[in-house]
């Protein structure tokens, strides 16, 4: 028996049973993963539906920040160009990279992963399918109303960066800025939500006998870019939350005349920043030793190795950040640090680099479309890589800092570690969701566009630096040089747009949207995403045996298409799949899916309408959208949490499994951890801030209140927290009265708000306005981030107290009742951190 689980492992033995298929059973799964039309396709939730539009949606921003890029490169073809005003242009360039790094770049990676990651994993769907259409949703309706800021004068200006004092309001006193500012904050939620999918799909929804040592290159990669989004993405969502409350409040966090300061933004940002890079180079990695696979018919050549190396990608790139700060006078030792560590992360991108030459080495390659994006990607990434550690010396980039030479290297790195393997990927994969391959002529002459276009745009850059052009000038005089070559930078953009134009017309003769796989495995590729599929993903779900199983047994697709795995029909009458354990991918239960909802669309549409509608201060409308977007996230979560009987069912050769289970072994419990990851890193990098405001300005700080007013504050916090978990206590005990926890829960959320009212009473009392000074706005941060905890604390309990009060809170264990624990637990804690953290440094005497 496995010690993991208590699952037989010698159970898998009695599969592929023999033996005439049920009739019924394919018909059976046809009706139940119904295939949406007309206006049901708004409403529709599988993956392979979602994650089209997702792909689709993602490279339609790329196209339009494409355009953005043509235009400018008009403006910049030769000197004292009049296409682009000055104001236009600056709007122009941050349009361009803000699309390109934050609605396409990352957006484009996640949308891969919706349309891959269960076809590759044998699962039905992503464990939580209505998250992923609300994380789609959020994302296309909130990056179109961003993007259709330009048209009307209210794009900003600031570059993708921001960086204050210039987008402060004495610079920036429009509400531009704050467009980009609650857009994007708004954008970074969905790709949060996504990545919970990702890591909770990968970690719990393979198919059995998929242990990690099995698992497709490609999972890995988006494991760890999860990981990267949960630790990463939270810093820019402060930053960008603290800005917005300089701007709206006049809470001086990065204001240098009131004991703020510029570079925490900076410090904050580039977090995040630096990390997306390789947020973004790691899944594209991933789809890169995938196709290379394929494309040369052999294994991965050193698989563990490159698994290690995501791993220490995603480690060290957190520790980069700053080496984007070198000119701005940091201390001797942490750019000595930063240095170093700039040029380690390329080690382990060197390794993936050498396992891919190695595995073309070994096999035998097939120069076709995805070969050729491959190749011209790996040339292009390993000379952007090549200057980036130029960048990482610090004598260099003091040289080389803000000028062209750095557009060049960044566009190599991003254009040869992303976007080539993302066509590569779009020609590999489109079979799969398409009944008609992309033309593969057409796909050869769109390389050497593309491939051309891009060697003669940004390789001239390089040069353009040395002469000392600076980046972000939207013209420059004649005399200096610089003409023919920014007219050659400005010839290449456009044949890298013909490409781009002659990919659309493929798409338009060749691309028709199929779930059924119909063109098949043109690429002949070895892992489970070419099996027969259906609505339903595959029709029944395999045991895998090694990393390559369409390779290491020929007849598996037939036997999977025959039903002779798990689940070859509903085991309960809707739709599921299985949850396997973590590590060794054994089967534990039986996930209920939701099906078909418009309350994703509704929800995501109301939430990007209040955080839009904010930035022009209708504040009556914004709040309005914030209530009718909660409205529909709850009726949406009370559809989802249903009651499932605690049964087991046969889902295969007599194998039977519960259908509902609570505790830390369920799918919820690991993203509500997750969840409060992400929630821990935001309260994390505002401590940071605190600290680094306190150590640049301490003249500007007040000793804090008596330590004495500590005492109802934690009695608040600690309170809710115990009589939270009393509440999930007395439900586990069969003879308590339902009514009881419900009660207690309710209890716990005012015990919760008592001590956040008495910390926030306390400071006003004591004299420190958030205005005053950065020690003001940072404890008011601190506050407003406990309030928002709070308030989704009392939202919970409402919302159980309803459950309660309809009897669909059932002893003795309730998923509900659980995550909502968890959830006041952790914001009790992060009160009581955050009333110490203020009062006690730097100290009350």
């Amino acid at each position: 028996m496995s010690s993991e689980t208590g699952f037989d492992p010698a159970l898998y033995d009695r599969f592929p049973t023999k033996g005439e298929r049920p009739a019924g059973e394919l018909k059976q799964l046809e009706d139940i993963w119904c295939k949406p039309k007309g206006w049901e396709l708004l409403t529709a939730v599988n993956n392979n539906y979602i994650g089209f539009f997702y792909v689709a949606t993602a490279f339609a921003f790329f196209l339009l920040a494409g355009v953005l890029a043509l235009v400018m490169r008009v403006q910049l073809a030769l000197p004292l160009m009049g296409v682009l005003p000055q104001e236009t242009y600056n709007q122009f360039f941050t349009m361009h990279g803000t699309v390109m790094m934050f609605l396409f770049a990352v957006p484009a990676m996640e949308a891969m992963a919706v349309l891959l990651l269960p076809q590759m994993l044998a699962a039905r769907d992503l464990p939580f399918p209505r998250l992923s259409a609300y994380a789609f949703w959020a994302y296309a309706v909130g990056g179109l109303c961003f993007f259709a800021s330009l048209f009307v004068g209210l794009a900003p200006d600031g570059g993708w960066f921001m960086y204050p004092p210039y987008t402060s309001t004495t610079y920036s006193p429009g509400i531009n800025a704050d467009f980009w500012l609650l857009g994007i904050g708004f954008i970074e939620i969905s790709a949060i939500a996504g990545a919970i999918e990702i890591i909770v799909g990968a970690l719990r929804t393979r198919a059995p006998g998929m242990t990690l040592a099995k698992m497709p290159i490609y999972a890995w990669a988006m494991l760890v870019f999860g990981v990267m989004i949960i630790i990463g993405f939270p810093s820019v969502i402060l930053c960008t939350l603290l800005l917005e409350l300089e701007r709206a409040f006049n809470w001086p966090f990065f204001d240098a005349t009131r004991g703020g300061d510029p570079l925490l933004w900076q410090h904050l940002f580039w977090f995040f920043g630096h990390p997306e890079v390789y947020i973004i180079f790691l899944p594209a990695s991933g789809l890169v030793s995938m196709v290379i696979a394929a494309v040369n018919r052999t294994p991965l050549v050193g698989h563990n190795l490159i698994v290690l190396a995501f791993l220490a990608t995603g480690f060290i790139s957190f520790g980069v950040w700053s080496h984007h700060m070198f000119t701005t006078g940091m201390p001797t030792l942490s750019v000595s640090f930063f240095s170093a560590a700039s040029m380690a992360v390329s080690v382990p991108a060197g390794i993936q680099v050498f396992s891919w030459i190695a595995t073309f080495a070994m096999g035998r390659a097939r120069y076709n479309t995805p070969t050729l994006f491959l190749l011209g990607g790996l040339i292009t990434f390993v000379i952007g890589g090549l200057t980036g550690v130029m960048v990482a010396m610090v004598p260099f980039d003091w040289q080389a800092h803000d000028s062209y030479f750095i557009v060049a290297h960044l566009h190599y790195v991003l254009i040869g570690g992303m976007v080539f393997p993302f066509f590569a990927a779009l020609y590999y994969w489109t079979p799969m969701t398409s009944s008609r391959a992309l033309s593969e002529r057409l796909g050869k002459w769109i390389f050497w566009l593309m491939f051309a276009g891009m060697q003669v745009t940004f390789l001239p850059m390089h040069l353009t630096g040395f002469m000392g052009m600076p980046r972000r000038v939207y013209t420059y005089l004649p005399g200096r040089d610089w003409d023919l070559l920014n007219m050659i930078s400005t010839v290449g953009a456009f044949l890298f747009g013909a490409g781009v134009l002659l990919f659309l017309i493929d798409c338009a003769r060749n691309m028709r949207f199929t779930t059924d796989n119909d063109a098949g495995n043109v690429y002949r590729g070895g892992t489970l995403e070419w099996l027969p599929t259906g609505l339903y993903s595959t029709r029944s779900i395999p045991v895998v045996k090694s990393r390559y199983p369409l390779w290491d047994d020929p007849d598996l697709p037939k036997d999977v298409e025959e039903g002779r795995y798990f689940l070859p029909n509903s085991a309960t009458g809707l739709r599921e799949t299985i949850v396997t354990s973590p590590l060794r991918a054994e089967p534990q239960y039986v996930q209920i899916m939701p099906g078909p909802s418009p309350w994703p669309l509704l929800a995501a549409i109301f939430t990007a309408g209040f955080f839009m509608i904010l930035t022009i201060q209708a504040y009556y409308t914004a709040f309005a959208n914030g209530v009718l977007a909660i409205a529909c996230i709850l009726r949406w979560m009370w559809d989802t949490d249903r009651l499932v009987p605690d049964k087991k069912v046969d889902v295969g050769a007599g194998i039977m499994l519960p259908t509902y289970r609570t505790g830390p072994g369920t799918h919820g419990w690991w993203a509500m951890i997750i969840l409060l990851i992400v929630v821990g890193m935001i309260f994390t990098m505002s401590v940071f801030g605190y600290f680094y405001l306190y150590g640049i300005h301490p003249q500007f700080w007040i000793k804090p209140p008596d330590v004495t007013w500590l005492v109802p504050i934690l009695l608040g916090h600690g309170g809710g927290a115990g009589l939270a978990i009393l509440a999930r206590y007395m439900l586990a005990r069969e003879n308590t009265e339902l009514w009881t926890p419900g009660v207690l829960i309710c209890c716990a959320a005012a015990s919760l708000l008592f001590g956040f009212g008495v910390d926030c009473w306390n400071w006003t009392a004591h004299g420190l306005w958030p205005t005053a000074s950065g020690q003001g706005a940072i404890v008011y941060a601190f506050q407003s981030l406990q309030g928002i905890l709070v308030f989704i604390c009392v939202l919970m309990a409402g919302y159980l107290s309803a459950r309660n009060s309809r009897a669909l809170i059932v002893c003795p264990r309730n998923n509900t009742m659980d995550l909502v624990v968890m959830f006041m637990c952790y914001t009790a804690v992060e009160g009581i951190a955050a009333a110490l953290i203020a009062r006690l440094f730097p100290g009350p005497f």
